[in-house]
């Protein structure tokens, strides 16, 4: 398999960049996740960003404290439907990130050449934040940049701790839950996006 190459994966050419966040229902951390990249990313961002679910009903709106603590954070809710994750998301991502490393086996299963850009999404915070900022220097281009980085993020997968690469589910608890998990998604995606929405050049 070390010879099979995923072009989805490594193709700098085709236009746009798209980033896939998993779930286990895709109405409270993929949801999150999907809306507050949106948010950071700004409308111009050619940067497409979407969310599934592993055991996903289509459809269902964000759950109610997923809304609410989403409008808090800045992000927004409406238009949201969720999806039930298939092979050809998996396939059309360049970037797919999980809430937990059950939801990456899952995606992955559905495509195993997708494993070499799949992650969880703190497991990428962590790897985001030990890639220097010189090696996306030479990237205008925010897709170019976006597959250098998850290139980078690879490259250091094994040599960078992560402590808590899943995200606890905070679906049917309490505000808190919600809170909690809200902040986890927003502190592991902060580097990330900071990388993909501005150019590392100041």
């Amino acid at each position: 398999m070390e010879g099979t190459r995923d072009t989805r994966a490594v193709s700098e050419t085709r236009p746009g960049f798209h980033i896939l966040f998993v779930c286990t229902g895709n109405i409270c951390r993929s949801a999150l996740a999907e809306r507050l990249t949106l948010s950071a990313l700004g409308s111009g961002s050619p940067l497409l960003v979407t969310s599934a679910g592993t055991h996903a009903e289509p459809g269902r709106p964000m759950a109610e404290r997923a809304r609410r603590v989403l409008v808090r954070l800045g992000g927004n809710p409406e238009g949201f439907a969720s999806r039930p994750l298939t092979s050809a998301m998996v396939v059309d991502a360049d970037l797919v990130l999980t809430a937990s490393s059950e939801h990456r086996a899952e995606a992955v299963a559905l495509h195993p050449l997708a494993a070499t850009r799949t992650f969880t999404i703190a497991e990428f915070g962590a790897l985001a934040r030990a890639v220097p900022a010189e090696s996306l220097v030479r990237h205008q281009d925010p897709v170019r940049r976006a597959h250098a980085l998850v290139a980078e993020a690879r490259a250091l997968r094994g040599l960078v701790r992560v402590d808590q690469p899943d995200i606890a589910d905070p679906y049917g608890g309490s505000r808190r839950g919600y809170r909690a998990a809200a902040r986890r998604i927003s502190e592991s995606l902060a580097v990330p996006l900071k990388l993909l929405s501005h150019s590392p050049v100041s």
